[in-house]
């Protein structure tokens, strides 16, 4: 099968331009990932031409020998769809987890993500954590959550709070709530071990003045559930703008009627009494 024929490969350009479309990466903002199932590899193998292996910058042992769909260091989301041999590839792992090579894309030379430790380490805690369903792992830029994060107290406490009660689905969506990382310097070991402790718990984190990151079964739902996040981020957003406190909100006891009857369960310490 033509790789760009592959639906795995076309959801993963959906998502890409979806994105886009949003607002969510001026530039080369942002980076995707997706753990590729062994079917989908197998029904792409002939188009697979290996390179040579280079370092991950992490070790990753639980991942050996998986391949990843991977957007390209410096590529532009923009061009996902009508430049995708260019702008993202398909890397297999070494036995170890320790090394990378690419078999399909990035035609024009280039590499994966600089944020690909971070990628391949919550994918390994996701694998782990969420019994092997998680397979996608987006970040994005979008605009009103960064924002807030020069509003709010940079807790998960303050940010799952302020966001569930901005529409009632949320806490539906991402009934475990949200993380949050301090402002640390992208790319580096140092947010990528932050991170993947968060997503031991959480499967959206928010990275300080920088972005949202969040992790998924598939690509409808991880994009959902970013889109949900900034959503209610817009909502707060517009909200502070118009007054700074609510005339009416959604109480503790409303989100325990609303986990009974949805069947979720919400940790009672984002339900704490506050005076807005």
């Amino acid at each position: 099968m033509n790789m760009l024929d592959a639906e795995f490969v076309k959801g993963f350009m959906r998502t890409a331009e979806d994105g886009w479309l949003q607002g969510w990466h001026e530039r080369n903002g942002g980076n995707l990932s997706y753990r590729v199932k062994p079917e989908e590899v197998e029904s792409v193998r002939e188009e697979l031409s290996p390179g040579e292996w280079r370092p991950i910058g992490a070790a990753v042992p639980r991942l050996a020998g998986e391949y990843f769909l991977v957007t390209g260091s410096g590529k532009y989301f923009r061009n996902v769809t009508i430049k995708p041999e260019d702008s993202f590839c398909l890397i297999e792992l070494d036995g170890e987890g320790e090394n990378y090579r690419i078999c399909w894309g990035l035609v024009n030379g280039g590499r994966p993500t600089s944020e690909l430790p971070t990628h391949l380490m919550n994918h390994e805690v996701k694998l782990a954590a969420a019994g092997g369903k998680h397979r996608v792992i987006y970040h994005a830029h979008p605009a009103n959550i960064i924002a807030l994060t020069f509003a709010l107290p940079p807790t998960s406490e303050a940010f799952t709070r302020e966001l569930w009660e901005m529409a009632t689905e949320c806490p539906v969506v991402f009934p475990d709530g949200i993380g949050v990382v301090p402002w640390m310097v992208p790319g580096g070991r140092e947010i990528a071990v932050a991170t993947s402790e968060l997503m031991k718990e959480y499967d959206v984190a928010v990275w300080a003045h920088h972005g949202l990151f969040c992790s998924g079964e598939d690509f409808d739902l991880t994009f959902g559930l970013m889109h949900t996040v900034e959503k209610s981020a817009e909502i707060l957003v517009k909200l502070r703008s118009m007054q700074p406190y609510k005339r009416q909100t959604i109480r503790p006891d409303d989100f325990r009627d609303l986990a009974k009857d949805f069947k979720v369960e919400l940790p009672e310490r984002y339900l704490y009494e506050k005076n807005d």
